[in-house]
């Protein structure tokens, strides 16, 4: 059995196509943690992680390089991998800077099992590679640019777009989203996203106004953490909630379903923990019946969700594509990814090099 035998972590912050605006902040660049899993053969596996503020990108970067080293000459059987993580941080806990450094080390982990076995990731969890429906993630764009996006994405062909909203008065994010259904039409899905933005009450309001527009989903409307405030929330003028991006592991996705929280789930692959966190995410959502789209981390993404079983959208956001050799490919609103063994994650050094962070 191969073993790990060194583990390496690079910062960038990679550029941005569009500037990501929410209701809550914005993401001007793409700040990543890349990390490479060396093993004793000579295979690489890769993985990046996505740390939203560039604040926190030396931080995650080291968290990476400390628990690496807990993992230098262990077997590579990223099961066991993830019970020797969770047992060192038992007792400091497993959420935040932790989380996304675990979850990177078992991403690349998987990569590298795949590559050791030859195998694209979704073939190596027992699927197939195959071409999954996306839609195009936007950001809080307002009218001139969100009318732009909303076109271009409709003529590559995706079936679905979301938008982000919250603007300061519930008149603006109707006159945005009623703009962006009228250039989309009836047949491409509309998602929106409050980014956490609103108390319940607030929430009520804004959804029953928004049902003319027929959004597919409206996510994370309230604070992600307040479970029974979504519960209240499900159904309000007959519209759907999506949540998820924010659950920290597993227990927090079960907690959510427990209390009826949503009727969509989005996990994000960093916070949930992983490839292994995801398997036991979409066995959760598998026996609610709950239908599980991703967030971010698309190239990733791409394998987990050929092997989840309620499987629903691929989100299309290029956080990482001008530091990767080969981005995600994508063909009339469908990610179609490559059947190279591993994850397809692979870093063009030349602009890792240009967009470094030391």
């Amino acid at each position: 059995m191969r073993r790990i035998a060194r583990i390496c972590a690079r910062a960038v912050n990679a550029p941005l196509e569009y500037p990501v605006h929410t209701s809550v902040g914005s993401v001007d660049a793409s700040p990543l943690v890349l990390i490479d899993l060396h093993l004793d053969d000579g295979t690489v596996g890769h993985a990046y992680v996505f740390t939203y503020t560039p604040l926190a990108l030396a931080s995650v970067r080291k968290m990476v390089e400390s628990l690496g080293q807990l993992l230098i000459g262990e077997a590579l059987a990223p099961f066991e991998l993830d019970r020797l993580l969770a047992g060192r941080l038992r007792l400091i806990g497993r959420q935040g800077v932790a989380m996304m450094a675990s979850a990177g080390l078992d991403m690349s982990a998987w990569d590298a099992l795949a590559k050791v076995r030859g195998v694209p990731l979704a073939e190596l969890l027992g699927g197939r590679v195959r071409a999954l429906p996306a839609y195009d993630s936007h950001s809080m764009d307002g009218m001139e640019i969100g009318i732009l996006r909303a076109r271009r994405a409709v003529e590559a062909g995706f079936g679905a777009i979301k938008v982000k909203i919250g603007y300061r008065e519930l008149s603006e994010d109707c006159r945005i989203v009623e703009a962006i259904r009228n250039c989309i039409g009836d047949q491409v899905q509309l998602m929106v996203d409050y980014n956490q933005s609103l108390s319940v009450p607030e929430a009520a309001r804004r959804m029953q106004a928004l049902a003319a527009y027929a959004p597919a989903w409206v996510e994370e409307p309230t604070v992600q953490e307040d479970y029974a405030g979504h519960a209240r929330l499900r159904g309000t003028a007959g519209l759907a909630i999506q949540m998820g991006e924010n659950w920290c592991g597993p227990e927090e996705m079960q907690r959510a379903l427990d209390v009826g929280a949503c009727d969509f789930a989005m996990p994000d692959v960093m916070k949930i923990g992983g490839v292994t966190g995801w398997l036991k995410a979409a066995t959760l959502a598998q026996v609610r019946g709950v239908p599980m789209s991703s967030h971010i981390f698309q190239e990733i993404s791409a394998h987990l969700l050929a092997v989840t079983p309620t499987a629903h959208w691929l989100e299309r956001m290029d956080l990482a594509a001008p530091i990767l050799a080969r981005p995600l490919v994508f063909r009339d609103g469908m990610a179609c990814p490559s059947d190279e063994p591993g994850t397809g994650v692979a870093w063009n050094e030349d602009a890792v090099s240009r967009h470094a962070v030391t």
